[in-house]
């Protein structure tokens, strides 16, 4: 690691008569060293384009009227950006303070990436004082608000009294005092701040209603109307409390995914992003490539920025290709199991929509933000809000929908283990029955189970096409989610199939569903067999199948003109196991 020499390359504030060291918050090597740790990494994506973005911030002196339009006004310099979490915010403001800030030397870095082509990038490079402070890390057995907050305040006030030991600063000052008296008696010397986890305070179980509204004024006494600040950076999942009883924060300009175009590409992998990285991927020394580029878009994109962009989570991306394999990585990281609480338990009618999000059919929704310090979510609307803020739901032309495979795991395990859900835990019992009975060939129990399941979660007039007969067959076969990689559409054979169920136990039973309407079940097994679908599980000529146990072919048909509204069900087996 380069740091700047302590003697020769440390910025000198002559009206203080100090040195300008390094410290844990303040011109902190540490954003540097766990930015480089990022950049070494095989799948690292480059992103520094959003300095373009912060630079004219930077800039921006006493509202110069040269700088007309977008970046005129007052506040510009407050930028606040949420996201869901492991959506790279922590990398970001790492990269953002590794640039900016006196703490190392990061040429060596960023002169290989997109920033270096700017006019301006190496007037900021490594010259600005960088205050760089992540909220989630707390002392050890914190159990109060006084704990946790007292841990920054001392160390930032120790960094300042060691860097500007001239300033007068007392050890009883205020952090904002410290601060201004640096500002007068330095020559009016700025910092940037880089906050990431802002809201990190409001998910922790000891901080009461009193603790988070001290701690919004405690971020509104150190950032608002201070000279001292050159521009605030802050990142978080819940969107600020900026409607709250004395507007504390309302200086920041917020960007969310849900409702601002802004930074929405800097956040998230796109397309192209990822078709990049999995060029990487194939070229990967490994002795088979187990993850397809389709995989990827099924199991981890789905959500979209306001202009209606595609964007990937990209720590389950990068997972997914490090550990060649699609597997729920996001998921089973951060604290969101207090929002199934709210669907098992609180508002009746988000209940019964579940069942239609896990058969992939997006329900209406007035998606709004809310306010960090009301975490209290009493109504549809408000839940659905938390659902897409947090990341476990897509928002889109007034609908919500799951986004992808990896999150629909999360919501069938949810339904198979709440009895409070009622109707949708009732299904996923079904769908245990349904699995074993297809395998068993017992087509009556099939068509049972299919016309409950139709029948609780599909308006019977709408139930007409083969997209609404695919909706009923996801929830029917829930619980296959456990046993089987599930496949929509695949291409097989000569055709593209319904489904495809591709056992996790290469011995167990493959199966291949193919759909009617108004037409018979046996004309669906029959394109089965004429397509040849059951190549997919044969192996290459001379080479010993994959799969060895035995392949079903499952016809579901449905007349749409039938007044009592029958499925009809076929299993034929195509091969017996090897």
């Amino acid at each position: 690691m380069r740091f700047f020499d302590t003697v020769e390359k440390n910025t000198c504030c002559e009206m203080c008569g100090g040195m300008i060291q390094m410290g844990v918050y303040l011109n902190s090597p540490i954003a540097y060293g766990l930015f480089q740790e990022a950049y070494s990494l095989s799948y690292y994506v480059d992103k520094t384009d959003i300095l373009s973005e912060l630079v004219p911030l930077v800039e921006l002196k006493k509202n110069s009227r040269e700088r007309a339009g977008v970046y005129q006004g007052k506040g510009l310099k407050y930028v606040a950006i949420t996201r869901p979490r492991r959506f790279g915010k922590t990398i970001m403001a790492n990269m953002i303070a590794s640039y900016f800030g006196k703490g190392a030397d990061s040429h060596e870095e960023f002169d290989t990436l997109k920033v270096s082509k700017y006019a301006w990038y190496k007037r900021h490079l490594n010259q600005h004082n960088v205050i760089h402070i992540s909220f989630n890390e707390m002392p050890l057995n914190c159990n109060s608000y006084d704990n946790y907050i007292n841990r920054f305040v001392k160390g930032l006030h120790l960094d300042l009294r060691k860097a500007y030991p001239d300033a007068e600063i007392d050890k009883d000052d205020d952090i904002w005092d410290a601060l201004n008296k640096i500002y007068v008696y330095c020559g009016g010397e700025k910092f940037i701040f880089i906050l990431d986890e802002w809201d990190y305070i409001y998910h922790q179980n000891f901080a009461t209603t009193a603790d988070r509204e001290n701690f919004t004024k405690f971020l509104s006494n150190l950032l608002k109307d201070k000279a001292y600040v050159e521009m605030a950076y802050m990142t978080g999942i819940l969107p600020i409390a900026k409607y709250s009883s004395g507007s504390e924060l309302n200086m920041f300009c917020e960007y969310t995914m849900a409702t601002e175009e802004k930074f929405s590409e800097y956040f998230g992998f796109t397309d192209n992003e990822v078709d990049d990285l999995y060029d990487r991927y194939l070229k990967m020394d490994i002795p088979e490539h187990n993850v397809k580029r389709e995989g990827l878009r099924d199991w981890y994109d789905g959500y979209h920025t306001k202009t209606g962009e595609r964007v990937y989570n990209p720590r389950s991306v990068v997972l997914a290709l490090q550990n060649n394999n699609l597997g729920d990585y996001w998921t089973s990281s951060g604290p969101y199991d207090e929002l199934f609480y709210y669907i098992s338990a609180n508002v009746d009618s988000v209940r019964d929509d579940v069942g239609l999000l896990l058969s992939d059919i997006p329900v209406p929704a007035r998606v709004r933000e809310y306010a960090a310090t009301s975490m209290e979510l009493k109504t549809r609307d408000e839940i659905f809000s938390a659902m897409v803020v947090y990341g476990f739901l897509n928002f889109e032309n007034g609908y919500v929908s799951i986004p992808n495979e990896e999150l629909k795991d999360k919501f069938a395990e949810m339904a198979e283990k709440e009895p409070s859900l009622g109707t949708v835990y009732n299904l996923t019992r079904e769908s245990g029955r349904m699995l074993a009975a297809t395998k068993a060939g017992d087509t009556r129990t099939m068509t049972e189970i299919l016309s409950f399941v139709h029948n609780t979660e599909s308006p019977l007039l709408v139930y007409n096409s083969e997209a609404e007969l695919a909706s009923i067959i996801k929830l029917a076969y829930l619980q296959a989610r456990d046993l089987y990689r599930i496949e929509r559409e695949d291409k097989a054979g000569t055709g593209y199939v319904d489904f495809i169920f591709y056992p996790i136990q290469k011995n167990d039973d493959a199966i291949i569903i193919e759909l009617k309407v108004n037409h018979t079940a046996e004309e669906a097994v029959k394109q089965i067999r004429n397509r040849q679908y059951a190549l997919k599980f044969e192996g290459k000529i001379g080479e010993k199948p994959e799969y060895t146990g035995r392949i079903l072919a499952v016809g579901i048909s449905y007349s749409k003109d039938d007044p009592e509204k029958r499925h009809e069900c076929r299993v034929e087996v195509l091969r017996e196991k090897l």
